[in-house]
């Protein structure tokens, strides 16, 4: 989570960013974004110089177009030279920032081909799937695999099962984890896809599937309760016994029984 000077820098070169990408192909600049915070990342000389206050901004942008020109389209350019010349709090935050805007990016396409909701459905059944299979999670979060056999098992895994969005995504966390686990880092990708048409997503386990007539009562009542739309990731777990339960960021919604018997065990205890 960016803070005071980082987070008043990303604002300023998301404006940019959204006066750029208007005009580029959003997967292509998706993916020269993710280039570009890898790079920095991999670089850390480079990432260091581009992010030292005390360097002066048009000296920093002429070194990253200059290193850059020709390489990447004009959006993932004037971006980049963007934030280079914003002022970071940390170095990190700068790779942090050209990420963010990749994976913006990335949904808005998907916003654009009429696919977001997919696209979030995909990365919440994805994460289900990785934490349900011990072998698979560690294969994807073990350094020593080569990146060359990771594309090549989500390939098989995704490739005609989920949309190009989803596997891009999917791809850059796992190839490129950035100190986060994949879990950690499906949820933060998941809650930059809904913020693209500033959705609250809602993790609901039920002990039996919930019709689409439920979903649907359901998600109405919470657009009422939180005065947002609410995409629902429905979790089918029996050992709720019955009932459901709702997390949206911190707040916890329980009726399943397994959560008031542990209520009175709590009370007991204390």
């Amino acid at each position: 989570m960016m803070r005071g000077l980082s987070r008043a820098s990303l604002a300023e070169v998301e404006e940019r960013f959204n006066a750029v990408a208007g005009s580029a192909d959003l997967g292509t600049l998706a993916d020269e974004l993710f280039a570009i915070a890898d790079l920095f990342d991999r670089e850390h000389g480079l990432r260091r110089s581009m992010s030292d206050v005390a360097r002066p901004a048009a000296q920093k942008a002429q070194i990253l177009r200059v290193l850059l020109e020709g390489k990447v389209g004009a959006a993932a350019l004037e971006t980049a030279v963007a934030a280079v010349s914003a002022k970071w709090a940390r170095a990190g935050d700068l790779a942090d920032a050209v990420e963010r805007l990749g994976v913006i990016a990335a949904s808005a396409e998907a916003e654009a081909q009429g696919r977001l909701d997919d696209v979030e459905d995909e990365l919440f059944r994805f994460g289900r799937i990785v934490a349900s299979n011990l072998d698979l999670h560690r294969t994807l979060a073990d350094p020593a695999v080569p990146e060359q056999g990771k594309r090549e098992l989500l390939g098989s895994l995704l490739g005609g099962r989920a949309t190009p969005t989803t596997i891009r995504l999917v791809t850059q966390l796992v190839v490129h984890p950035r100190g986060r686990s994949l879990d950690g880092g499906l949820e933060e990708f998941g809650h930059l896809v809904s913020a693209q048409r500033q959705r609250l997503v809602a993790v609901v386990r039920s002990a039996v599937a919930l019709s689409e007539e439920q979903k649907q009562r359901l998600a109405m009542w919470l657009r009422t309760s939180y005065g947002h739309d609410v995409h629902l990731n429905v979790e089918v777990d029996p050992r709720v016994l019955g009932g459901f339960s709702v997390r949206i960021g911190d707040d916890l919604i329980d009726t399943t029984i397994a959560g008031r018997i542990e209520e009175v065990r709590r009370r007991l205890a204390g």
